[in-house]
């Protein structure tokens, strides 16, 4: 408490302080910081009195901003950025009529006519502001009645500035001039990207209750709320009178980037002519890492971007709104924009504004492009940062970075040279295929590395680099990596260094000159696949999805005090699945299990080990870990995400029974199971077919009472036993029964038939029993079961092994229990 008191107090000293000096950003940045901890401390009342004071300090402080901007947009807004948004709007207002949305048209065609009037222009830019109004004016005219407006007569009475000298202009990243063609109504009004549709198998298209729940509560992560992405948001509004900031306030800083933090900038305060993406092809080169540690997810963009390059398919460009009628993601003079992130299960909805972290010097500190003014990988990188809890973020993996960024299925290959079952020739095959048909997405990642390694090679310890392509020329296997850093290469084989491997003909086959390689350092360069299994530690695939036909994902909660903390024993209270495919296809069903996080700490100190347990038990619970084996055997991962792939040969089973397990279960988990598959199939959870339960909590074997199994005829007789009465008249009831006792001893139990309701029951049974007696859990799970009078008795194996026991029926009609002995 005194730590967090002691924060408190030195967040609100600074946001006082700035407040103060009128730095209101800042402020506003402290004052949520102290009401955050002071929050924890709410009980003391003055404390809570301090939180609705800053609070309302917060609010104030706002409405100045607002001000401040409305003021400053309509004072110092520059021709050009003035022409931008007019030209924004007239684009949107072009899709929206196209689309046939009269109205939102309407009104994006008169607030395109109202910002043109408004603007104060230069007599160079009054022809285009002129006819940017008249065409907006015009076709808002045709669609509800306006009056048309003489522009000419109302332009020589607005005020205009001073011409500027032409290199000290800011110039517009818009045409010289506007003719009809530029100005006809788009093709389309969509804003989707290539989006991945597959066919949705096995459930229905409604989420049930509790997966809403799921939803909702996993849609709140660190302090924000990021909502699932639905097709409502494609008309997102981007436009507003003045530049949008986002109510969230700023990132949190990393303690990188506060030595030489100056203030937040937008990218026009910047860049003479900011775009979204220069050239309108995304270019992986350009990608550059600086203070931030997150060079999993600049590597996952450099992978990403190549991909669109190399295939010519929007991937990562089409996370990024607004966009134009191509589908193009584009610069938004007004400062909004969304980004599309799978996060927690779904697509989710991530909500910026565009103001940068910028150095004393007018340095981005944040990733950015080498090609200057070109905003998307700072977009995309501030939106990630946002659900990761800011800028002071700990770092993940590609495959996290990659599935967010693109949905793409997660997967980890363990480079493992020393192990018997790590096949490096299979591996390198993989990553030559599958990049090479677009069918993967491909980083590597280095493990801890001495500092006197580090130097020799130029690799950083525990660094992801992107896998950019992958050669085998003449027997030799070679992989070119990208370091996000944009310098630092590899200094042995094959790097630009080597002066033994690069034979001519080598040289003239990868298109290569390391002579003129060492004279820049990129941070790329080319690595034998050898050196890689020496001193890299994992590659990081995530598969792209369209490699099946078929999908379908349940999201669920596990509940932290249901079942055991340990899956050693007993796993029949753990969530399970049933998965049914077609028994005459050949092909595979890929499982992927992610689990939810809602907090950064996740990420820091990530204890719970997850993983999906596959059993060829024909889609029926199953409670031993062990009997039957799993047919897949999950490796448990402290990763939020894990693969489990089932090969369907010939002769397959038709259902299968998935368990999710955990290592140490300490809290309620939130997670999603998706399926893809070459071919239809149905997955479902498994539900339990019982409405009435009793326990036995005072169980024990004492004495006389601890009289062992049925082979210890004198004293069996001794043990406590229990009558269940089974109501009704009918003869197909279901019934389950737990016992668990002390793990060092073998347990089991009987059941007696006492008594019948229907003598002419063709399920009768005389006596049956739990199996192989078992180290402290055994159960007997029966259908059928004719309604009557049984007798049930829990034994250790030995007589004389005293301790306590539970006993837990469960079934699919009433029932009376009570002790007899």
């Amino acid at each position: 408490m005194d730590e967090t008191l002691e924060g408190a107090l030195d967040a609100a000293r600074r946001a006082v302080d700035f407040d103060k000096n009128e730095q209101y950003r800042q402020a506003v940045y402290y004052y949520g910081i102290a009401i955050q901890l002071l929050q924890n401390l709410s009980t003391v009342p003055a404390l809570a009195e301090k939180c609705v004071e800053y609070q309302g300090r917060i609010v104030e402080i706002q409405k100045t901003i607002l001000e401040e901007e409305r003021k400053k947009d309509e004072q110092e807004t520059p021709p050009e950025s003035q022409l931008q948004r007019c030209k924004f709007l007239l684009n949107q207002a072009l899709d929206a009529d196209e689309a046939g949305f009269k109205e939102e048209a309407i009104k994006l065609y008169t607030n395109a006519a109202e910002l043109g009037l408004k603007a104060k222009i230069t007599s160079n830019k009054k022809t285009k502001i002129t006819n940017l109004v008249r065409h907006a004016l015009d076709r808002a005219e045709s669609l509800k009645g306006i009056k048309k407006i003489d522009i000419e007569s109302i332009l020589p009475s607005l005020p205009s500035v001073p011409e500027t000298d032409p290199t000290g202009t800011l110039t517009s990243q818009t045409p010289s001039s506007f003719d009809s063609a530029s100005l006809r109504p788009a093709k389309s009004y969509t804003h989707r990207g290539n989006s991945i549709h597959l066919k949705v198998t096995g459930g229905s298209g409604n989420y049930t209750e509790e997966e809403k729940r799921v939803l909702l509560h996993s849609s709140h992560i660190n302090d924000h709320e990021f909502v699932p992405f639905m097709n409502v948001d494609l008309s997102e509004r981007f436009q507003y009178a003045i530049p949008f900031t986002d109510k969230d306030g700023l990132l949190k800083l990393s303690p990188k980037q506060k030595p030489d933090f100056a203030r937040w900038c937008r990218p026009e305060e910047l860049f003479s002519e900011p775009k979204m993406v220069v050239g309108h092809v995304v270019d992986y080169y350009s990608i550059k890492q600086t203070v931030v540690s997150d060079c999993s997810l600049v590597a996952s963009l450099a992978v990403s971007a190549q991909y669109e390059k190399k295939f010519g398919r929007r991937l990562i460009t089409s996370i990024i709104y607004p966009k134009n009628k191509n589908k193009e993601p584009i610069y938004n003079p007004f400062g909004k924009y969304m980004i599309k992130l799978h996060i927690n299960g779904i697509p989710r909805k991530v909500v910026i504004d565009d103001l940068l972290p910028v150095s004393r010097y007018n340095k981005l500190l944040c990733s950015y492009s080498n090609n200057r003014g070109e905003l998307w990988i700072s977009l995309i990188e501030k939106a990630y940062m946002k659900v990761m809890g800011g800028y002071d973020f700990p770092g993940s993996n590609s495959n996290i970075d990659l599935h967010a960024l693109t949905g793409w299925i997660p997967e980890r290959w363990a480079i493992r040279p020393n192990e018997l079952d790590f096949n490096k020739d299979h591996l390198f095959e993989t990553i030559l295929l599958r990049l090479h048909k677009g069918d993967a997405l491909i980083t590597v990642s280095t493990g801890e590395l001495s500092d006197a390694d580090a130097e020799r090679t130029g690799l950083v310890p525990t660094h992801a680099y992107a896998v950019l392509d992958v050669r085998k020329i003449d027997g030799e296997k070679l992989l070119q990596l990208k370091n996000p850093w944009s310098h630092l290469r590899w200094r042995g084989n094959y790097s630009e260094l080597d002066m033994k491997h690069w034979t001519p003909a080598l040289r003239e086959a990868l298109n290569y000159d390391p002579d003129s390689a060492s004279q820049f350092d990129n941070g790329i360069f080319w690595i034998d696949f050898e050196s890689i299994c020496h001193f890299f530690d994992v590659f990081c695939f995530n598969w792209n999805p369209e490699l099946f036909n078929y999908t379908y994902c349940i999201h669920q909660s596990w509940k932290a005090g249901t079942g055991p903390v340990k899956d050693a024993y007993n796993i029949g209270d753990n969530p399970q699945f049933s998965l049914e495919v077609q028994p005459d296809v050949t092909g595979t069903i890929w499982i992927l299990l992610t689990r939810h996080i809602t907090d950064i700490a996740d990420f820091r100190e990530n204890q719970e080990y997850i993983t999906v347990l596959v059993y060829k038990n024909d889609g029926k619970r199953v409670y031993y870990r062990h009997d039957p084996p799993p047919y897949i055997d999950g490796i448990r991962i402290n990763s939020p995400h894990y693969l489990c792939k089932i090969k369907l040969g010939h002769n397959h089973n038709k259902r299968y029974t998935l368990v999710i397990s955990q290592y140490e279960k300490i809290n309620t988990i939130y997670y999603t199971l998706r399926a893809y598959g070459t071919s239809p199939f149905i997955l479902r959870k498994i539900a339990e077919p019982y409405k009435y339960e009793k326990e036995i909590t005072d169980g024990q074997w004492k004495g006389a009472s601890a009289g062992g199994c049925s082979n210890h005829i004198a004293t069996f007789i001794n043990n406590p036993r229990y009558q269940l009465i089974i109501e009704g008249s009918s003869n197909n009831n279901w019934l389950l029964v737990i016992l668990k006792g002390p793990k060092q001893y073998e347990i089991g139990f009987e059941i007696l038939t006492v008594v019948l309701n229907d003598p002419e029951a063709t399920t009768a049974f005389k006596s049956k029993n739990s199996g192989p007696f078992r180290s402290g859990f055994v159960y007997l799970e029966m259908d059928d079961v004719p309604a009557g009078t049984y007798h049930v008795i829990p034994s250790t194996f030995l007589p004389g092994q005293e301790g306590p026991f539970f006993l837990t029926f469960k079934s699919s009609c009433n029932m009376q229990l009570s002790r007899l002995q």
